[in-house]
């Protein structure tokens, strides 16, 4: 049955939306706006402004004017404000369910359960622990008086993109914002109506004019925010190509860069793995965002005993998956976000067809009825060699890719076999096993009988062509945004 959507929804998701910058919703100087579209059915939802170096400009100069008040803010004072955000969200949980549901297609009763009350909790989190982290540190160095002060670094700049912007927006803005810095937000043209949505009750609360800003924009715009001379850390999460680009210009400005990029994370299931369970958290692994996770599992790895068997299994629940729009209740995987994504994941699985993947589950177009016009596709797998396309570049659908092995050591080979480095798991009852291979699998993230764990206070990373410069989540992601300063005097 299809949710109905709040007065408070349906009023802001059909209202033509602009940027927000030093407090004001604020129009691009070129007028440009484009469309934003529902997922589900095809149609328009609203129009966004387009922004551009112009916008990037004035947000950067709001943030560099709103920086001293707000870093002056003791880190009580500071979560005082976003305790406020927090109970914000939290009162307007069901609008932004919706808001982030109908933007980006994902089942609601997906984003209900974990995207929204998740993404909340982060604001609890790090409003408390940074009342506990110790702005000096003092040294033991015989005759001089030292200390390590801890200072936020100003202006931090964000990139974001699609697939899930509620949660990576405060992910990231919030550990910023709880250390002091001010930022400046670009996110995906595509599905900005979250963070649109956040800046109104962040307002709402009382959190100071040009502390958070937004621009909306595309590529350039992004650009022209990596390169802002004033930009004094700057995070991104994409795609490996484009985190490149960003990481070579702040490199070139010497400026304190983190991306997170892009993933195939692997499955590795030995023969005494709990099939039962392991079936279930795969066929979630391909089904939960339509497949749209950079850190899921896609490559999937099962030992020569136990391929059939767990085939049979995973694929008996995948075809038992009700496709359909984000606001049904009883859908389980919705539509992709966008027709050009939708043609991009149709192009990369006809590559892999073409170089001779095993087709166990063909993907096809699907037409819910009513919906015929939004972007859904069925759930697919493949088989085959591992120098397919299929396996080694990331497909970013609902479609996995299936490898046999016969022992630990031609696991762990196949899984470090490829550049990306985000996330894999691993399936054994014996543990001394699971914990041996998982410190032998390159990744940022090894995780054991699961797949896709997150807390807060759990550090998540990624190396390689999967990223650098820290994580989310944890203590660390806190520190990333605290400049380490020496201060000393010498006692004799």
């Amino acid at each position: 049955m299809l949710a109905s959507l709040t007065e408070t929804a349906d009023r802001f998701v059909h209202t033509p939306l602009l940027h927000h910058i030093g407090g004001k919703s604020t129009p691009s100087q070129s007028g440009d706006a484009i469309e934003v579209f529902d997922p589900s059915t095809g149609a328009v939802l609203t129009s966004v402004a387009m922004g551009s170096a112009q916008e990037v400009n004035l947000a950067v100069a709001a943030a560099e004017a709103a920086f001293p008040r707000w870093s002056r803010l003791s880190p009580a004072e500071r979560a005082v404000f976003l305790h406020r955000l927090a109970d914000a969200l939290d009162k307007h949980a069901a609008d932004l369910v919706q808001i982030e549901s109908l933007n980006v297609g994902k089942a609601i009763v997906n984003t209900e359960s974990f995207d929204i009350p998740f993404g909340n909790a982060c604001v609890r989190y790090f409003a408390d622990l940074v009342q506990h982290v110790a702005m000096d540190i003092p040294h033991a160095l015989a005759n001089i008086e030292a200390r390590t002060h801890r200072v936020p670094y100003g202006v931090c700049g964000f990139i974001f993109p699609w697939n899930f912007p509620y949660d990576l927006l405060l992910w990231n803005i919030i550990p910023a914002l709880a250390a002091g810095n001010t930022v400046v937000i670009k996110p995906s043209e595509i599905t900005p109506l979250s963070t649109l949505f956040m800046m109104k009750l962040a307002q709402e609360v009382g959190i100071p004019d040009g502390v958070i800003n937004i621009v909306i924009g595309d590529g350039s715009a992004g650009q022209a925010l990596s390169e802002h001379p004033s930009i004094k850390r700057m995070s991104f999460t994409g795609s490996p190509r484009v985190g490149k680009m960003i990481g070579k210009t702040c490199g070139e400005n010497l400026v304190p860069v983190k991306l997170e990029l892009g993933g195939k994370g692997a499955a590795v299931v030995f023969d005494d793995a709990d099939l039962d369970a392991t079936a279930a958290q795969l066929a979630n692994a391909i089904t939960f965002n339509t497949g749209q996770v950079c850190c899921t599992a896609t490559r999937w790895m099962f030992h020569d005993s136990i391929y059939d068997a767990l085939l049979e299994k995973t694929t008996a629940i995948l075809n038992g998956t009700r496709l359909g729009p984000a606001l049904d209740r009883e859908t389980q995987m919705g539509p992709l976000v966008s027709k050009a994504h939708y043609d991009r994941v149709w192009q990369h699985l006809e590559k892999g067809k073409a170089q001779g993947a095993q087709i166990i589950l063909e993907p096809k177009a699907a037409k819910p009825a009513g919906f015929e016009h939004g972007y859904y596709m069925t759930h697919s797998l493949l088989a085959g060699a591992p120098d397919n396309v299929c396996c080694r570049e990331e497909v970013f659908g609902p479609s996995a890719y299936i490898l046999r092995f016969k022992d630990e050591a031609e696991a762990i080979r196949l899984v470090n076999s490829i550049s990306y480095g985000l996330a894999n798991s691993v399936w054994s009852r014996d543990l001394a096993r699971a914990n041996r291979v998982a410190e032998q699998m390159v990744a940022g993230n090894s995780w054991i009988n699961a797949h896709n764990v997150f807390a807060y206070g759990l550090p998540y990373r990624a190396v390689n062509l999967s990223g650098l410069g820290g994580g989310v989540n944890s203590p660390e992601t806190l520190l990333d945004y605290l400049r380490p300063q020496t201060i000393a005097r010498p006692l004799a």
